[in-house]
């Protein structure tokens, strides 16, 4: 879904802005991230989320077990069980990127940060988050064994 946002620059220019559009798909849009790099984000991404590892902002609405214990249906995989896979899953991948890759890959990927932001977060020179985010996603991508 587009939600286009009308913003105004620092040099005063208006912009058109999608904000449902992730950090990682603006950047594969405009060909600064290859398929693999983009597919290995959006799997770093998936387990994050799968892991339950953000901030929770609203309630659980997770169905209750019924009176007799028993669940309403079966479930291919308890959710807990799913959460800790996804979490073992993401802390190999981030290891496998490395200390000094990995502020970056967490910041664009997980958080939702745009390149810029997250240079700024980081103490980092304008236009250096680009290229160790690629070197991030390239190792992830090679954790993940994506050709």
């Amino acid at each position: 879904m587009r939600q286009l946002v009308e913003r105004t620059t620092e040099r005063g220019r208006s912009v058109t802005v999608n904000v449902a559009e992730s950090p990682l798909a603006w950047l594969r849009a405009r060909g600064h991230v290859d398929a693999r790099q983009f597919e290995a984000g959006e799997r770093l991404r998936g387990d994050y989320e799968m892991a339950a590892l953000g901030p929770r902002v609203t309630m659980r609405w997770d169905p209750a077990p019924r009176g007799d214990g028993r669940r309403a249906a079966p479930e291919p995989l308890d959710p807990t069980l799913a959460q800790i896979a996804a979490k073992r899953r993401f802390d190999a991948a981030i290891a496998a990127v490395g200390g000094g890759l990995s502020d970056i890959l967490w910041r664009v990927v997980c958080a939702g940060e745009g390149l810029s932001a997250a240079e700024k977060a980081l103490g980092w020179p304008a236009r250096a988050g680009k290229l160790v985010l690629c070197l991030a996603l390239d190792r992830v991508g090679d954790h993940y064994r994506l050709r």
